[in-house]
């Protein structure tokens, strides 16, 4: 590794626990590297059996592992890495209406075949690591956390993008796999997702809590963002005064007007 890449790293895991400690993330955002080969790399779990948004919770709660097409359990997720073709269930659509997503075959349809993906043989593998701890330089950087936390993220974003207004792409489906790693990978962007039927189902992720994801050469800049938005803007919006205000005057009307009808 030469000088540059080394210090490439240290910028990364400066800036991941910069994130963290800014917005008060409850875990680790992740980072993402697509694997050529099958094998893990030096020092990540091989993962077997596992769904993606399964390995991204371990890697956020502290752990490097690793997924191949043997050892990735979800076909959704498998088709969207380009690992093998999504099963004829779900193409047709008929898969969803089995586990009560949607009524209709035809609507199932229509979101597969609109799924972004990689292509097949693309890639090899999925390493995911907690940020903080990168020894290589991820593709993809995922968010897991309240969605408050995560749209000071997007605001910085926007920021890096001169004010633009932040389109997001979602299917309700895949959360994880396709809208928080394919698409910012595809499209060189951040991307918000509300989460969805099956990452809510197989993985830690409360209710409150939803997921983004954005390439590696938006980080320095989302968090030099974040620094600013953390002198002024975060803690003014967390602190909730305006609402307090609106509370109080209500309070003192409540006041005066039982006041009035004991007199």
């Amino acid at each position: 590794m030469d000088k540059q890449q080394n210090k490439d790293l240290q910028d990364i895991r400066a800036n991941a626990l910069k994130m963290k400690d800014i917005l008060g993330l409850g875990a680790e955002p992740v980072g993402v590297k697509f694997i050529n080969g099958t094998i893990a790399p030096e020092g990540a779990e091989q993962l077997s059996h596992y769904r993606y948004c399964q390995a991204l919770m371990m890697a956020r709660r502290g752990r490097k592992v690793f997924l191949n097409a043997d050892g990735l359990a979800c076909p959704a997720a498998a088709a969207a890495f380009g690992f093998r073709p999504l099963p004829e269930p779900l193409k047709t659509g008929k898969g969803l209406v089995g586990f009560g997503i949607v009524s209709d075959p035809q609507v199932g349809q229509n979101m597969f075949a609109g799924m972004p993906k990689l292509a097949e043989g693309q890639i090899g593998g999925l390493y995911l690591f907690p940020l903080s701890q990168a020894e290589v330089e991820p593709d993809v950087i995922v968010v897991e956390d309240d969605v408050e936390k995560l749209m000071w993220i997007a605001l910085a974003d926007l920021h890096i993008r001169n004010g633009s207004r932040v389109n997001s792409s979602t299917a309700i489906l895949q959360a994880t796999c396709v809208d928080a790693t394919v698409i910012p990978f595809l499209e060189k962007r951040l991307n918000l997702s509300y989460g969805c039927y099956g990452c809510r189902d197989a993985t830690d992720i409360r209710a409150s809590e939803t997921v983004l994801g954005f390439p590696v050469s938006l980080l320095a800049g989302i968090v030099a963002h974040l620094e600013y938005l953390n002198q002024k803007a975060i803690a003014n919006s967390r602190s909730k005064k305006a609402y307090a205000m609106i509370n109080k005057s209500n309070d003192s009307d409540s006041t005066q007007a039982k006041s009035g009808c004991s007199e």
